[in-house]
Formats: C-alpha cells, sequence, structure tokens
C-alpha cells in the first residue's frame, strides 16, 4: 500500500494526515500549534516562517511519516515571505489577516484607475489580505526592507522550498495559491510585472507556476514533493468537489466558493476569481456576518451557541414574522459597508427568545443564500452546497439551510479536509495519471429538502427577508 501524507499550516497551526494513496483513507494524523512570537498572541500578524517548521516537526513525531512516498503542502494564503537576493528572509513574513494593508489595498486600486482595470487584470479587486497589497505597505512604510525584496514567496511555497532542501534553486508555486497575489492572473496564466512594480517599485523573481499534477521536486531522500496549494483549494481537493458544487463556511465571516469551469469576471468586485487546484477556477464571495451574528445574539438571550441552536428549533419558518438583517459590522455582499443590523416584525406574540434566535439563524442563512445568488449570477451552477465552520457545526443551522439555499446541503465528517487535499494531490502527483485519485468521503451526511414543502417554506422565508431587506437598503434591490 503506498502512503502519501498532506500537510496543513493554517495560521495558528500545523495539521498533517497520512493516507492510503489508493482509497483516501487516513491512516494516521497530527497536530501543533505555531509557536508564538514574543509577546504576541494568536492574533499576531507577522512572525519567523521557521516557526512553522519547528511546527511541522512537532505534528510530524511518532513516525507519523514512516512509509511515506510522496508529501503535498497547503498554506494560508496570501501571506508574503520577502527574501533578498541571496534567499534570505528579509523581515518576518506578513500573515493574510494584517490589517495595516487596508489603506494599500485601497491605494492600489486608484492607482490602475479604480476597480475595473483590476478585475480585468487579474479578476478580482485587490483585498487588504492579498500579498499585492503588503507588497505596497512596505513600499510606504519599510522602505529599505522593501528595496532589499528580489523575490516574495507565500507559505505554502515556502514550505514546500524547505522540504526540497534549501540548495534547490527552483522556487515554485501552484496556480490556486498564485491567484491570490494580486499579481498572477487566473483569466491569463500569466504574472503580471507591472502590477508588481506599481506596488514595490521594481520587479521580482516569482516562482513558477506547477500544473495540478507536477511534482515541485523531490527531497535529498528521494521522497516526492507535490505542486501544494492554498488552503481553500486544498479544502476543495479534499472534499471531492466538483463542478456545481460549493462551499460555505460559516467562521466569524462567510466564505462561499464553488468549482467552475471558468474564470469569472465580476467588475463589481463581489465575486473574486481564483483558480483551483485542480485546473478549474473557484469563484468566491465572502460575508463580513457569519457566526459573529449567532454569538451576538446568544449573547443577547443569555445563552451560548448550543442554547441558541437549542430555541431555534423550537421556533418555526419564518420566526414568527421576525426578520434580523445581520449587517452588524457592515456588510461586503451586498454592499452596504456601513450598514447596521435591523430587526423587524417586533409583536407581542414574536417577542420570545425562540423566535429572536431562528431570526438570527433565519437571517445569517439569507444573507449567504444572497451571496451564493451573486455566484449564480455569473453563470456559476449551485447545485449541492458543503457546509463548514463553527457555526455550520450547530443542528439548527443543519437543519435550516437546506430550506433557505434550496438544494441537498452535505455534512463532512470533522476532519483536516486542507491537509486531507494536500495528500490527495500528492497521490496524484505520484501516480501521474490525467486526473487525481478517487477518493471517497466517509461518514458525510446529506440533508435534501423536500421538493414540494421545504422548498416553499424556504421561498417563503426568502421572500420575507428580501423585502425587509429591500425597504431599509433600496440600493439592494435587483
Amino acid at each position: 500500500m503506498a502512503i502519501v501524507a498532506g500537510i496543513d499550516s493554517s495560521t495558528t497551526r500545523t495539521r498533517i494526515v497520512a493516507c492510503d494513496a489508493e482509497t483516501g483513507a487516513v491512516l494516521r494524523d497530527g497536530r501543533a500549534p505555531h509557536p508564538l512570537p514574543e509577546g504576541a498572541d494568536a492574533r499576531t500578524t507577522e512572525t519567523d516562517p521557521q516557526n512553522w517548521l519547528h511546527s511541522l516537526g512537532e505534528a510530524a513525531t511518532g513516525g507519523l511519516l514512516e512509509g511515506v512516498r510522496a508529501i503535498g503542502v497547503s498554506a494560508q494564503q496570501h501571506g508574503l515571505i520577502g527574501l533578498d537576493a541571496g534567499g534570505v528572509l528579509v523581515r518576518p513574513a506578513l500573515l493574510w489577516n494584517d490589517p495595516r494593508s487596508a489603506g494599500a489595498a485601497a491605494a492600489l486600486i486608484d492607482a490602475l484607475g479604480g476597480p475595473t482595470p483590476w478585475v480585468e487584470a487579474i479578476g478580482s479587486v485587490p483585498l487588504p489580505t492579498y500579498t499585492i497589497a503588503k507588497l505596497r505597505w512596505l513600499a510606504e512604510f519599510e522602505p529599505a526592507s522593501a528595496k532589499r525584496i528580489a523575490e516574495v514567496l507565500l507559505p505554502h511555497d515556502w514550505l514546500t522550498w524547505q522540504l526540497l532542501g534549501r540548495h534547490s534553486k527552483r522556487r515554485t508555486t501552484d496556480r490556486g495559491d498564485a491567484s491570490g497575489t494580486g499579481y498572477w492572473s487566473p483569466l491569463t496564466g500569466e504574472y503580471r510585472q507591472d502590477l508588481i512594480k506599481l506596488a514595490l517599485g521594481h520587479e521580482l523573481r516569482v516562482p513558477d507556476v506547477l500544473g495540478p499534477a507536477e511534482p515541485a521536486g523531490h527531497t535529498p531522500e528521494g521522497l516526492l514533493i507535490s505542486a501544494g496549494t492554498g488552503d481553500n483549494m486544498a479544502a476543495a481537493l479534499g472534499l471531492g468537489l466538483l463542478p456545481g458544487d460549493a462551499v460555505v463556511s460559516l467562521g466569524g465571516n462567510g466564505t462561499i466558493f464553488a468549482v467552475h469551469d471558468q474564470a469569472v469576471v465580476d467588475t463589481s468586485g463581489a465575486v473574486s476569481s481564483y483558480a483551483d487546484a485542480t485546473g478549474r477556477h473557484l469563484p468566491m464571495a465572502g460575508t463580513l456576518n457569519a457566526a459573529q451574528v449567532l454569538r451576538s445574539m446568544a449573547a443577547m438571550l443569555g445563552c451560548d451557541l448550543a442554547g441558541l441552536s437549542e430555541l431555534a428549533l423550537q421556533s418555526s419558518p419564518g420566526s414568527y414574522g421576525l426578520v434580523l438583517l445581520p449587517y452588524l459590522d457592515g456588510e461586503r455582499t451586498p454592499r452596504l459597508p456601513h450598514a447596521t443590523g435591523t430587526l423587524t416584525g417586533l409583536r407581542a406574540e414574536s417577542m420570545a427568545p425562540q423566535h429572536l434566535a431562528r431570526a438570527a439563524v433565519e437571517g445569517m442563512l439569507c444573507n449567504i443564500a444572497d451571496a451564493l445568488d451573486v455566484l449564480r449570477a455569473k453563470g456559476v451552477a449551485v447545485n449541492r452546497v458543503f457546509l463548514l465552520g463553527t457555526a455550520g457545526r450547530l443542528p439548527a443551522v443543519r437543519e435550516i439551510a437546506p430550506l433557505i439555499f434550496g438544494v441537498p446541503v452535505v455534512i463532512p465528517p470533522a476532519g483536516a479536509h486542507a491537509a486531507r487535499g494536500a495528500a490527495r494531490q500528492a497521490a496524484w502527483a505520484l501516480a501521474g495519471t490525467p486526473e487525481p485519485p478517487q477518493w471517497e468521503l466517509p461518514e458525510a451526511t446529506v440533508h435534501t429538502p423536500d421538493q414540494e414543502h421545504d422548498l416553499a417554506l424556504g421561498q417563503a422565508v426568502r421572500q420575507q427577508y428580501g423585502t425587509v431587506r429591500e425597504q431599509v437598503h433600496p440600493e439592494t434591490r435587483a
């Protein structure tokens, strides 16, 4: 039996899985937190990338990688590891969540003449998370470091390079992770050195973009290392997504993406056009409000998330007429940066904890459904939704989501989906086949709405929500 491994290096920890290369069965797994810089907490936005290697070593103890023939690497997207001409780290790595580049992203949009030229160039409007925004921030606030930087790697690129051995002169990436930099275009498959120069003031050495099954190389010991990819792309590969499948991840924010055969161009900027790890595309939308909506309502009701879920299931579809527009932190989709939350439909019979709880769940899910409709409006099929994230584990969310989304909702088993996706990519590179190996997703459950009763209820809830949204925010009318 051939064994492959997948590494996922997130913002806070490393997870590793060793899998049967043919079936995808997880044979062994390990995890370890990333060491934090002195005086920092888990929200740190820059770090020495050597900490990732230390964490990887801790996660791989106990013979976890014994017998492994190939490894794939997944990692947090959009980071920046700046190296000088000799391959030496210039400064600590900047992570995707560094807020200091917000002004730099806005300046870049203006410098190119607005959102439309950016969408035409790279398929997306650069966000503060993007690597290119971090380059612009360095040029403005750390010009000495900016001038020294001769090449930039993403976290997964850097880890792959380390696994190959620092003697390796070749730097590699993949199209999925490269599509989140802001200077590689999934529309053309090419780097835009002019955009790098616009941000940093000079051109950079950039890693080679490998094909989906193309190996990055071999370690000195002969272990095959696959191309690797970004975390969302690896999760899509680990879940086995196909065209028509979408992922809804309900963390503090909402992340919504789907597999599509073509790049999506959306000049409004609501949809970011990423590539995936298989040769297809991964158009993505996002909401600012997701699990935090439920946490806030739970705090108001004096319970935790589990208690909120239990209360919500005691109510009925439509929450006795209560509608919550969940724009607690403004909103990105729809574009309402200065909006606040709105609760309407208050009557004597509706002012009960269970109805407030359900209104929070329905409001959050209706907002996500609006984002799914943004993808559909760009020709992206959404026939099935995979539900992930903190809020996605709540029974009320799992029961109500199929009504609101109107399609089957898949609940994957708990697991390291990005690490498993990286392992699947390693198995693909090891086999050298045209398509990745067919790995089943064990123990997944599917909630399918009844084609008449449930769909009618869901449509009524969405119509009630949409009416209130258009009354309060008429600019959202189609």
